[in-house]
């Protein structure tokens, strides 16, 4: 049992209405016998929240501690976007969806908290992961004095078996296929789902098809192409086929467009911060396609100056995300840097999706820095003397010469 001297008075818990964090509701009432209020964040998860709601008062939570928020536009347009302007990926494939969010929901736990006069905040990320990690760091940076309750990390609940045995003790409504053993475990929000555990666990088998939710299997998905011009101002994608949107429409549209093609599928053994490897089935449909369609108007409207530059501090930048440093000072340095090679990032892009790929096959943009009259293979009309080339190429070959010129005096 916790130390009932440091015992927090009032503490609001991320909650997601499901069983563990039910639990953990209950734990906190009886260990600590603190208030709980409950902050359940719509992410775009795709899951009806209002039972979260009714479960809550079930257990005894007050109507006014009851807090659900629909945070969609905020999650993509501060959250989401300013991460694509970086083309970020970790370990040169994971597009970041459940590092993101975490960053999102630790803010609004530690803004609640304020408002209400909680002295804790408290997860139910578990020991071994990295988002135990990522809520924790986040909520120090915003707020350095509040404290952090980690229930996976203090209670003796350490098995299934013994979270239904509190479950039932406690009358925690249990679903029914709780009582037996998940297949695999699922998070998910407008970005992305992840599926990690169980059927998942051991990397040389195969996933099964139905891990996946998202997407339809590109084998089975249309034998017709479909194309989607999506437009970007200063980095940001502001509308599709021409339409102007939200944020959160955007992604909710390019998910739509993605899924039904079987875009965006990634398996992936990862290095997680916490030092093991873990296995992880995504789905970024909508994130694929924008990826690949701002990578497509960075090709002509990015100097390669900056363009090469801001490669070199990408896999940085995504590491910060994926460890929960997204409040950090290096994180904030490095998305200004980011941020300011945007300022002529606007136009379109034509993507063509087919069986699982998202390809772009047209650009343009008043911004654009592509010249035909540099590139072309007809008459050029004076715009390039390629006889300028021959003194590039040997100002550029001089120490090669002298490194060549020493390795054979030397023998």
């Amino acid at each position: 049992m916790p130390a009932q001297k440091h015992a927090p008075k009032k503490v609001v818990l991320a909650y997601s209405g499901g069983l563990d964090t039910s639990i953990i509701l209950k734990w906190l009432q009886t260990e600590y016998g603190c208030e709980v209020v409950t902050f359940t964040a719509d992410l775009g998860q795709g899951e009806e929240l209002e039972p979260a709601r009714a479960k809550a008062e079930l257990l005894g939570i007050k109507p006014e501690n009851i807090h659900i928020e629909d945070v969609r536009e905020e999650f993509v347009r501060d959250f989401v976007f300013p991460m694509f302007r970086a083309n970020a990926l970790y370990e040169g494939l994971y597009l970041l969806g459940t590092s993101i969010a975490r960053p999102l929901i630790s803010k609004r736990l530690v803004e609640i908290a304020a408002e209400c006069g909680a002295d804790a905040v408290a997860h139910g990320a578990t020991g071994k992961g990295n988002d135990q990690v990522r809520f924790e760091l986040s909520a120090y940076a915003l707020n350095p004095d509040i404290k952090v309750i980690a229930p996976w990390r203090e209670w003796d609940l350490t098995s299934r078996t013994r979270l239904l045995e509190f479950a039932e003790a406690n009358q925690i409504p249990i679903a029914k296929d709780k009582r037996g053993e998940a297949p695999f475990s699922v998070d998910a929000n407008l970005l992305h789902t992840s599926s990690e555990g169980k059927v998942l666990e051991n990397p040389g088998d195969e996933a099964p098809d139905y891990v996946y939710q998202r997407t339809v299997d590109p084998e089975a998905a249309p034998n017709v192409p479909e194309m989607v011009e999506i437009t970007f101002e200063k980095g940001d994608a502001v509308a599709i086929n021409g339409e102007a949107l939200s944020p959160a429409t955007i992604l909710t549209r390019l998910n739509e467009l993605g899924g039904k093609h079987g875009v965006g599928r990634l398996d992936l053994v990862e290095n997680r911060f916490v030092g093991m490897k873990s296995r992880g089935v995504y789905e970024t449909p909508g994130g694929t396609i924008l990826l690949e369609a701002h990578r497509g108007i960075e090709q002509i409207t990015l100097d390669s100056g900056a363009g090469h530059l801001k490669d070199s501090i990408m896999p940085r930048y995504a590491e910060l995300i994926y460890n929960g440093f997204w409040f950090s000072p290096e994180r904030e340095m490095l998305q200004a840097l980011i941020d300011k090679s945007q300022e002529n990032v606007s136009g379109t892009v034509r993507i063509k999706l087919y069986k699982g790929s998202a390809r772009t096959v047209a650009r343009w943009s008043d911004a654009s820095l592509y010249s035909e009259a540099h590139v072309t293979f007809e008459e050029d009309a004076g715009a390039y003397d390629q006889t300028d080339a021959q003194g590039f190429i040997q100002l550029n070959a001089l120490r090669l010469k002298l490194l060549a010129a020493r390795k054979r005096r030397l023998g």
